[in-house]
């Protein structure tokens, strides 16, 4: 079972859970839609599903610590799953049932998790495809292993990329705007706490530069993208936000 610190309250919106395959994953592709959730008052934890074991720099130990100090910044919760070992995740029924659980334990509005493009770390892709079996199995009032808790229904999973490669070219994306002052510090303070990450790339200028380019395409400071995996429904198109483009 996964270690867990606190979990999120249930007080206020639906919380939001991101899941990532390593320490960091979370704060470089998405951790700029975290700031703004947190700072509008939306509970949002994270599960990181390894401890970056196979990474070449940072241990186990420091790569936790530097997630925990992350998380905190961005004001999110956090816990720890092992679904085999960094580089050693499998889409087994086992597995998607473990975060099912989580899932029905934090009962989000929505979830957060890699995106399943190819092109990529392998763990990512095997993370996002057993994130979207989760999702649907949280559903099912009947599976053993699931009973308990109550089965919990997600009302959006969304997609995040950590690199441009990774951004799926099938879905509808949306441009989330976090260009207020203060998310963009906290952001970058978050990606700054993996400094043992930052060694052989800047990996936060990297994220900052594709927010600006997303941001010029909206006409934003800085902007990141999410990847629907179904189809948005509104009840009215007042709910929804303007396009991107200008026309």
């Amino acid at each position: 079972m996964p270690s867990s610190s606190q979990t999120p309250p249930a007080a206020g919106p639906a919380p939001l859970l991101a899941f990532g395959a390593h320490p960091d994953d979370i704060e470089f592709g998405c951790g700029g839609v975290i700031a703004g959730e947190t700072e509008s008052g939306r509970a949002a934890h994270f599960v990181v599903c390894s401890r970056g074991e196979a990474g070449s720099h940072g241990t186990p130990a420091q790569r936790t610590r530097e997630a925990r100090r992350a998380a905190a910044i961005l004001g999110a919760t956090i816990e720890f799953a092992n679904l085999g070992g960094d580089a050693h995740f499998e889409a087994r029924p086992a597995n998607a049932m473990k975060l099912a659980a989580v899932i029905r334990r934090v009962r989000p509005g929505v979830v957060l998790a890699p995106s399943v493009v190819e092109n990529q770390h392998p763990d990512h892709v095997v993370l996002g495809r057993l994130v979207r079996d989760a999702c649907r199995l949280a559903r099912y009032g009947g599976l053993r292993e699931l009973r308990g808790a109550k089965p919990h229904a997600v009302a959006q999973l969304f997609f995040y990329a950590v690199t441009p490669e990774a951004e799926p070219t099938d879905l509808g994306r949306v441009l989330v705007d976090h260009s207020a002052m203060g998310l963009v510090a906290a952001w970058t303070a978050a990606m700054e706490a993996h400094a043992s990450q930052l060694r052989t790339r800047n990996y936060v200028e990297l994220q900052l530069t594709r927010a600006r380019l997303n941001g010029l395409r909206a006409g934003v400071g800085q902007a990141t993208p999410l990847f629907a995996s179904d189809p948005l429904v509104v009840d009215s198109l007042a709910a929804l936000g303007r396009a991107a483009r200008r026309f």
